[in-house]
């Protein structure tokens, strides 16, 4: 390195995240390697496409480690020579959009409603120019290698087209089609709302059993209701057909207390007759399970309480205008006055609320727009089946994915919303109803207010982002994606939904692989959320740690179970980022002026070489195979131990010798290269700033070679050697611990052992012993096993052999004790059937790990 390169290196004492970042992100970008040319065939490139964070939002720990590992994923391809693309952009997020500008509007002292549509919805372009590159930003500052340069977003004019052109298409199909039906809805939005907007709460709710009169004047029927004010809209009630409590009354009918409607009393599998009376009262206006059953048996359809969360008209002159709270208030007194309820009982239970807007849920019919799903899934559950769409793990993930399509229901795809893709839907008085891409000629034409579900036209991410359904350049070389990387609690919602989008408009799968990744918890359990106080917030986490740090703590830690958010894998993640910068400075300051090459003069030398041959076969197929947690640790544990721990111990002496040290000079090269190279996907940083030291035009790293592999460079033999001079040095630094001799104390003994004719030196100098041969005719007083042989260690002052019979058997009392712990637990069979196949071998590895220290120290 140059003069001036050479000074701020040694300058520069401390790795500071905050001083590199940004100066290194800003590098990347100017190069243009994020922005990969549209050319060859999506056989021959890589792409993801990022699942899009809402336009709405901030970074969030699912985000950070989703970006860590689409990222790894990117990098690692861009390293491999092929053309990458990380498709980018940001969803439109209707309702949490619409919320905001909402929220802004009210604090101006206006509304939506006053301004009017037109003006409402330059507003929220307004607000999306301002805030809606935050989380661009944040995604940067993780150091998100994607491209920005050709960044999407869902309300592009390009990206409307397509959406009003698969809206047509499946409406010409007759799969899309306006009908009354169940919906999730919000009264605080006054829309139609996703399950995934749905979001449950505990509730402690009264359980009411209320008596029915029969008919036929012979007695009456009870059934058990948490919401006795949906019984003004009750049409039937339902017994299970083998419960013998009732068949006698099926075909019967009863009378609806307060109301006087005859209700018939009908006989379904779908009853629990476990649950309260076993008698069901049947609602299709007001719960989806009823509403399934009012359809399968032709029931009247009555809707009690309206988009607005107050009782109607239907529910009678008394409850008209009422809220729920009010009108179940009302209804429970009314049903006593007339000695209907006759008992009560505590219930707990979930209740749906929107995420949005805090409400309740109230399961509404409702005229909307659906999406008959049936012939959409069944190309989507063969991929699953014939192994052409791949899961990541495939238990349970492939089961949920499947278990979903194969009792998908019509999806609700309109909202009553200003803010998103409006329905390419128009209508002339009562009759008259154009569906188009194009508005309709001619007067008196009204386009539909609703605009489409925010997970319509994220369906069509993969493609619709590359310029479909126009065949453009980037189409032809970036689809099908490669892999979705994404949390399971959208497999349904998003994952689902584009695999039956991608068949149905381009007839291939979007991607071929899904990885589902963990869910980072709060460090007690709880789930992260600023509102419980539980969120831990990824960039403050980057402020703390470094990018780095972040981004190896999150993969560290990740895995296919949800996992807590563990401050110490972070941590780990920084400290490996110092030991790198540490470890570099003193490499690099030190060597002679060579080029990096394995120029192996030693079995030392040899053997890391062979171990980092073995490390980069084994990393690579880690991250190929989404095994990110380990391809972490691993490189975490080769670098820390075999390059910092021994390695670099071993060379000081002739790293040092500057008379002649090119050939360990080069060979260190070689090993600082490699590591640099293989723990760039995950600690991009500072393993980029590491290379700009580097000698000789090196370009940066983002853009280099990933290493090939080379089965040449395995050396079994030099692995064999070196692992005996390892636990060699490791058995004597314990007995050094074990007998508290002094740091700086060189023990003497004598090695009698095969196998260290080209380490027994190092042994030596590593663990500070003298090996002279002699012992002045005295008598040994104690003897090491090592591997091949002993060493056998003779008096001197700087040991204390009662110290070190104190200390092996208070530790052997420690190992016994684990030993037992260890054999207790897994010879409990509801341990080793319920925990985690992971969890239990760990339990076995340390129980023979603990036996064979116990053996070592007897």
């Amino acid at each position: 390195m140059d003069a001036d390169r050479r000074q701020k290196l040694e300058q520069t004492t401390r790795y500071v995240p905050a001083d590199v970042e940004s100066r290194v992100f800003a590098e990347w970008e100017q190069s243009g390697i994020f922005h990969a040319q549209p050319e060859g065939s999506a056989d021959e490139n890589y792409s993801i496409a990022i699942p899009p964070p809402n336009v709405t939002g901030a970074l969030h720990m699912g985000h950070a480690l989703n970006g860590s590992i689409q990222d790894a994923l990117i990098r690692l391809h861009r390293m491999r020579g092929i053309r990458t693309k990380w498709i980018f952009g940001t969803d439109h997020a209707g309702i949490g959009t619409q919320v905001k500008v909402e929220q802004q509007l009210a604090e101006e002292g206006t509304s939506r409603q006053a301004i009017g549509r037109e003006e409402f919805t330059k507003r929220v372009w307004q607000w999306r120019e301002q805030y809606g590159s935050t989380i661009v930003q944040q995604f940067k500052r993780l150091g998100a290698s994607a491209d920005y340069e050709d960044e999407r977003f869902t309300m592009d004019p390009e990206y409307q087209r397509a959406v009003a052109h698969v809206f047509v298409k499946l409406y010409e199909k007759g799969l899309i089609y306006r009908d009354n039906y169940m919906v999730n809805w919000d009264p605080g939005t006054r829309s139609a709302i996703s399950d995934l907007e749905v979001e449950q709460r505990e509730s402690q709710d009264t359980l009411y059993m209320i008596d029915y009169p029969l008919e036929s004047g012979s007695g009456s029927v009870t059934v058990a209701t948490v919401r006795p004010e949906t019984i003004l809209a009750d049409t039937a009630i339902a017994v299970n057909p083998n419960d013998e409590r009732y068949t006698r009354l099926i075909g019967e009918a009863a009378i609806l207390p307060l109301v006087g409607r005859r209700l018939p009393i009908i006989a379904d599998d779908y009853v629990d007759p476990e649950f309260g009376t076993g008698a069901l009262k049947i609602t299709p206006g007001h719960d989806p399970n009823d509403f399934e059953i009012g359809r399968a048996h032709g029931l009247d359809e009555i809707s009690v309480i309206g988009e607005d969360g107050l009782l109607t008209e239907a529910a009678g002159e008394r409850y008209t205008g009422k809220t729920v709270d009010e009108a179940r208030e009302l209804v429970i007194s009314d049903l006593r006055a007339e000695s209907r309820i006759s008992g009560t009982q505590p219930y707990v239970h979930d209740v749906p609320h929107s995420h949005r807007s805090g409400q309740r849920i109230e399961p509404l019919i409702s005229l909307q727009w659906f999406c008959d799903m049936k012939g959409l899934a069944e190309p989507a559950i063969a991929a699953a089946r014939d192994g052409s769409l791949r899961f990541h793990p495939a238990k349970p993930w492939t089961d949920v994915y499947l278990n979903w399509l194969e009792n998908i229901r019509p999806w609700c795809v309109s909202r009553q919303l200003w803010w998103g893709h409006q329905l390419p839907v128009y209508y002339r008085g009562a009759d008259e109803v154009h569906v188009g891409e194009d508005a309709p000629q001619g007067d008196g034409w009204q386009r539909d207010p609703d605009v489409l579900d925010t997970w319509f036209s994220s369906a069509l991410w993969p493609f619709a982002t590359l310029g479909w359904p126009e065949r453009t350049p980037e189409f032809d070389a970036f689809y099908p994606t490669d892999v979705n990387s994404t949390a399971r609690d959208i497999i349904f919602l998003w994952v689902a939904r584009m695999v039956m989008m991608g068949l149905e408009f381009t007839d291939e799968l979007p991607f071929r692989d899904v990885n589902i990744h963990s869910v980072i918890q709060a460090p007690d359990g709880r789930r992260m959320s600023k509102s419980l106080g539980t969120g831990i917030d990824p960039l403050d986490e980057i402020e703390k740690y470094g990018a780095d740090g972040v981004r190896f703590g999150l993969l560290a830690m990740a895995s296919s179970q949800d996992v807590r958010y563990s401050a110490e894998k972070v941590r780990q993640g920084q400290e490996l980022a110092n030991k790198l910068w540490n470890a570099s400075r003193l490499i690099l300051l030190k060597v002679a002026g060579v080029d990096a090459a394995p120029r192996p003069e030693t079995v030392e030398d040899r053997w890391i070489v062979s171990r980092l041959e073995r490390l980069t076969q084994r990393v690579t197929a880690l991250i190929g195979d989404y095994e990110f947690s380990r391809a972490a640790l691993e490189l975490y544990g080769a670098f820390w131990g075999e390059v910092c721990d021994w390695y670099l111990e071993l060379v000081k002496p002739r790293l040092y010798d500057e008379s002649g040290n090119e050939a360990v000079s080069a060979t260190l090269l070689y090993v600082l290269e490699r590591c640099l190279q293989l723990l760039h996907p995950i600690t991009p940083f500072v393993t980029e700033e590491v290379w700009s030291y580097m000698p000789g035009e090196r370009g940066l790293l983002a853009a280099s070679r990933w290493p090939e592999p080379d089965p040449s460079l395995i050396d079994d033999e030099a692995e064999a050697v070196l692992g005996r001079t390892i636990e060699a040095v490791s058995a004597l630094r314990r007995y050094r611990d074990d007998v508290g001799a002094p740091a700086g104390a060189r023990i003497p003994a004598r090695l009698t052992a095969s196998g260290y004719d080209e380490t027994g030196e190092h042994v030596a100098r590593l663990a500070r012993f003298e090996f002279d041969g002699s012992a002045n005719g005295a008598e040994p007083v104690a003897t090491i096993a090592v591997p091949g042989g002993a060493v056998h260690v003779f008096p001197t002052d700087s040991i204390d052999t009662e110290e070190a019979e104190r200390r092996r058997g208070a530790e052997r009392e420690r190992l016994e004790g684990e030993i037992r712990r260890l054999e207790g637990k897994l010879a409990n069979e509801q341990f080793v059937a319920k925990a985690p196949p992971e969890v239990v071998d760990g339990e076995r590895t340390k129980l023979e790990r603990y036996r064979k220290e116990l053996s070592e120290l007897d």
